[in-house]
């Protein structure tokens, strides 16, 4: 996808790039941002050209992808309910039943856990549908896991200053720890899942708290990346949403 329309600075470099830049730079040296590097998008497809132009720089490969929700305060104004971003092969852990699996936050940044219910796709999705119906995105579905989307972004604020902010710095990811896969999934009513932290739990819910449940997110996110030019792949991880909330933690090294 490439950049246009935006406006030039000093150096002839594309405010897209010098933003998505900076967030790229953030990350990779593991450094804060004070601020959002620029003018706070005024739309998602803003914050998505972001993104876009942030994945070109990123040295890593697109194992799967995260799915959030819009904000409800933020749904008239922007017209969606939930956003996207990539999940890098880097970020990806394992988890090993019984042992901790640590994982890396940013110092001074935003870090957060979100446990969800995590579909590993069987096939590709046709490059030319950009419409999809429930019943072709549970065909495509294949395995579901259990597993912890590991929110974090160099930038303290990104949750607060909203979702066009959260959509510009790759979806506030930071990684995914894949669980064990879930049996019988396709009855999404019997789905629940809990998060604890040192032992206490911090949030509890189930499938169906996700609004339309975790094969709707799949739904929502085969026509966003389709439309993109970013057709999901077969193995793709596709992590649907936080289903016990978001459990924010202080940043340390």
């Amino acid at each position: 996808m490439g950049v246009t329309t935006i406006p030039w600075d000093g150096r002839g470099e594309h405010l897209t790039d010098m933003i998505a830049r900076a967030f790229v730079q953030a990350r990779l040296a593991a450094q804060k941002l004070a601020a959002f590097p620029g003018p706070i998008p005024s739309d998602l497809a803003t914050g998505y050209r972001h993104q876009e132009a942030a994945i070109g720089l990123y040295p890593d490969e697109i194992v799967g992808w995260k799915i959030g929700r819009v904000g409800p305060e933020f749904e008239d104004r922007f017209g969606r309910t939930r956003l996207a971003g990539p999940i890098f092969r880097g970020g990806l852990r394992l988890a090993d039943t019984g042992q901790a699996t640590p994982f890396p936050v940013f110092e001074g940044g935003f870090a957060a856990i979100e446990a969800e219910f995590v579909f590993q796709l069987g096939t590709d999705a046709p490059s030319g549908q950009t419409d999809w119906t429930l019943d072709e995105a549970r065909a495509i579905a294949g395995r579901m896991h259990i597993g912890i989307e590991t929110a974090g972004s160099p930038l303290a604020t990104i949750n607060a200053l909203g979702p066009t902010v959260v959509v510009s710095d790759f979806g506030n990811n930071a990684g995914l720890i894949l669980g064990a896969p879930v049996a019988d999934w396709r009855d999404e009513t019997a789905l629940t899942c809990e998060s604890f932290v040192a032992g206490r739990s911090v949030g509890s819910g189930a499938a169906s708290d996700l609004p339309g449940g975790p094969v709707e997110a799949l739904r929502f996110l085969l026509e966003h990346c389709a439309r993109r030019g970013r057709p999901l792949k077969a193995g793709m991880l596709i992590s649907t949403g936080a289903a016990t909330g978001i459990q924010i933690g202080r940043a340390h090294v």
